[in-house]
Formats: C-alpha cells, sequence, structure tokens
C-alpha cells in the first residue's frame, strides 16, 4: 500500500506509537464481525507491523493462512521479526501495492477473507484498494470452483467521534494526522455499497468503524 513517511521512518516504534490501548478494540471486532473459520486463508491488507497476526492466526489455526500485505520494506521487516518470535509457520508477508496486486502476488490460489485495520484511510486511493480486495475474493472464489457467494471483507477505520464524544474530536483528528490518515475517508462505504449481508459495529465514541459483508 502507499505508505507515508510516517511509517516508513517510524516502523521500529509503530507498536507503541499507535494507540493500541483505544484501537486494539477495532481489531478484536472486526476479526469477529470477518467470523473466520479454522482453515481459512485471510488477507491482511495494509498489515504493517503485524499487530493483527495473533488474532488471525488463533482464528485459522495451524491448517489456515494469514497473509499480511504491505508495501513498505520497513513495516514488513518488523512484521517478520514477530512471525519469528511465534514459530507460525502459516503466516507470511508480501511487499506489494494495495492499489495494484492480483492474486498471482500472493502465495495462495483463494482467499477466503480480507481485513483492512486503519489502512485504507492511509492509501490515498481507497478506491483502486477496494477494486483489488473485491478482485482477489472474487477470483480465488472462481478459481477454486467454490459454489456460494464470494469471500468476507472487514474494513476498520476511523472518522472523528460522534455524540456525547464530539468533544474528543480535536485530539481523535491530531491522532489521525500524526498517522497520516484521512479521518474523513469512510472508507468502509466502499463495502457498504457492493456488500450483501453487512454487519457494524460502532466502538470509542463512533470514531472506530468496524464494518463486515459477503461480495456477491
Amino acid at each position: 500500500m502507499t505508505r507515508r513517511t510516517p511509517y516508513t521512518v517510524g516502523a521500529p516504534f509503530y507498536d507503541v506509537l499507535s494507540g493500541e490501548p483505544v484501537y486494539r478494540a477495532g481489531r478484536v471486532a472486526g476479526i469477529r464481525l470477518l467470523g473466520l473459520d479454522v482453515g481459512d486463508v485471510v488477507l491482511d491488507l495494509g498489515c504493517g507491523t503485524g499487530l493483527n497476526f495473533p488474532l488471525l492466526q488463533a482464528a485459522v489455526g495451524p491448517t489456515g493462512r494469514v497473509i499480511g500485505l504491505d508495501r513498505s520494506e520497513q513495516m514488513l521487516r518488523v512484521a517478520r521479526r514477530r512471525i519469528e518470535r511465534h514459530g507460525w509457520r502459516n503466516v507470511f508477508t508480501v511487499r506489494a501495492d494495495a492499489t495494484a496486486f492480483t492474486l498471482e502476488d500472493l502465495p495462495t490460489d483463494r482467499v477466503d477473507a480480507v481485513l483492512a485495520t486503519y489502512s485504507l484511510s492511509v492509501i490515498s486511493n481507497p478506491a483502486a484498494a477496494w477494486r483489488r480486495i473485491t478482485e482477489v475474493v472474487r477470483h480465488g472464489e472462481r478459481r477454486c470452483g467454490i459454489d456460494r457467494p464470494g469471500g468476507r471483507v472487514c474494513i476498520v477505520d476511523m472518522q472523528p467521534p460522534t455524540g456525547r464524544a464530539r468533544v474528543l474530536a480535536p485530539i481523535a483528528r491530531l491522532a489521525c494526522a500524526l498517522g497520516d490518515s484521512d479521518i474523513d475517508a469512510r472508507p468502509w462505504e466502499l463495502l457498504r455499497h457492493d456488500a450483501l449481508r453487512t454487519r457494524s459495529h460502532s466502538l470509542r465514541g463512533g470514531h472506530i468503524q468496524v464494518v463486515a459483508g459477503v461480495m456477491p
């Protein structure tokens, strides 16, 4: 994906500065909504340092696969150290642009589910990344001859807090600006427009939006 300077330079410190006490809740909720099964192949789009890997690996089990895709070699270097530290044999990384990759770039012939946590708002063209997401999910299903609706997709991202939490909007905007995220991008609307059976959660005063669905 199109990573900018804060991600490239700050990769070694990203886990400390990423605000996980706030944002981990979105990761947990997103993976729950994705409804992964043991044996599934899941693509973590814009995986960064691999903060989703422990949750995803536990969800798909030893017979499944987790593929983390990111454009930043610096971020992937940290992600690979995480994989080595845990001894995971079914978690892989791919260096590729989220707006231009294909199924052929991945170490799999199918993708059952795609998770994008706090990543599409960093990309300058989230619509292009969304087209790639839908293509790899649908292509993988067709290639394997699976007669069912397309794979599952979940987008977790940010917007300004709402309701009583609106007083925290300046802090939320500052946090997103420091991470080079567009807090007004609302990438989950792409999923709402195209997917079936969408489900959603709103967390942290509406700041974190979690939307999942099944591709037709």
